[in-house]
């Protein structure tokens, strides 16, 4: 798939049969969303905002009450595996740090312990996300855009739930994230894909450091993960499935 010719308008029709399929909590516009795809997932997302940008069949709601009827009514059985990236600002390194010190993040909920307990209730494998911070997960993978050759680092830390695979090695940094730090100007191969103002990417930088294309979007494109982490994911988790399954 080119991704570099990819229309917002355009949507994919998993509708047919597919060996594997994903449910995408928490979605935003489907950067983990996508990884899954390329890594032969069907892909359904569930977010409260509406995402006209989402490439994938998409539920606009409460993705715990969602979560909860699936389960309730057994439709949770259309699914191999469930990725959760409850909201961060609760416990993200961000809010933690310069923007706690400003009284910003103190009124968000943490959703990581409701979601993992109602993930367990469905006893299908399942994949949580977080950035780095305070977050209470257990970092079984920890990815970064350098393993990717990736224009960003986006650390991300992954609880896998009833399945594993092995850690990859974290690789050497190769410079500097370009930007403003501290009343210091550095530059180097990495771009920093939140925020505005102080050398922080434009939307065109971080379309193209993470290999997202199909929004442009500031806001979404600030919260999303690269596809290449959940692609990896993905094809590690249909290696583990498969030796299980021989």
């Amino acid at each position: 798939m080119d991704l570099l010719n990819w229309s917002s308008s355009q949507h994919y029709d998993h509708s047919g049969d597919y060996a594997c399929r994903v449910l995408d909590l928490y979605s935003c516009a489907g950067g983990a969303g996508m990884g899954y795809h390329l890594a032969g997932f069907a892909v359904d997302g569930c977010d409260t905002a509406a995402r006209p940008n989402y490439p994938f069949a998409y539920h606009q709601g409460d993705a715990l009450e969602y979560l909860a009827d699936l389960i309730a009514t057994g439709d949770i059985d259309r699914y191999t595996l469930v990725h959760a990236s409850p909201p961060c600002q609760a416990g993200c390194t961000v809010t933690v740090g310069t923007n706690a010190s400003r009284g910003w993040g103190g009124t968000h909920a943490d959703l990581v312990a409701p979601t993992r307990e109602l993930l367990d209730a469905t006893g299908l494998p399942y994949v949580i996300e977080q950035p780095n911070g305070r977050a209470a997960i257990r970092k079984d993978l920890t990815l970064c855009g350098e393993m990717f050759g990736l224009g960003v680092l986006r650390h991300r830390n992954f609880e896998l739930g009833n399945w594993a695979t092995a850690r990859p090695a974290h690789p050497r940094h190769q410079g500097y994230v370009r930007g403003h730090r501290h009343g210091v100007r550095r530059e180097g191969p990495y771009v920093a894909a939140y925020g505005k103002g102080g050398g922080k990417a434009t939307v065109p930088e971080m379309q193209h450091a993470m290999g997202i294309t199909w929004t442009d979007v500031h806001a979404e494109l600030t919260e999303a993960i690269p596809p290449a982490y959940t692609r990896w994911i993905g094809t590690a988790f249909n290696t583990a499935r498969q030796e299980v399954l021989v």
